[in-house]
């Protein structure tokens, strides 16, 4: 079992950076590929980023690629989702999954355990 919480959210202005962290309970965190989604109102819950169980693989959907990076944690158990140059289109509620696997993993369907999410609103 593992229990994900999310921090770091905010309201920023279009340009702004946040930083958002996600805290998982577990001994095992190491074995567990990590994921960041976002839902906006009245939106589908979507892909942002993902970061294989040893940090070295990475993957970006499109819309945050060159201004959006993942990154991990082991030993503290944290994964972080560093967001430069915000967009207004970037508001969502911002959710960390986890799955335990070794490779990078971006359909929602295949993450097992999902944190509360953190409120991200970018004002223009």
């Amino acid at each position: 079992q593992v229990q994900l919480v999310e921090s770091g959210g905010g309201l920023v202005q279009a340009g702004g950076s946040l930083r958002l962290s996600c805290a998982a309970s577990g001994r095992t965190f190491s074995s567990y590929a990590m994921g960041w989604f976002r839902q906006a109102p009245g939106k589908e819950r979507e892909f942002v980023a993902a970061v294989s169980w040893s940090g070295f693989n990475t993957y970006y959907a499109d819309s945050v690629k060159g201004r959006f990076t993942i990154s991990r944690d082991n030993a503290k158990n944290t994964v972080f989702l560093q967001m430069n140059t915000l967009k207004p289109e970037d508001t969502a509620l911002y959710y960390c999954a986890a799955t335990y696997t070794k490779v990078v993993l971006t359909r929602e369907e295949t993450y097992t355990y999902w944190g509360q999410g953190t409120q991200v609103t970018v004002s223009s």
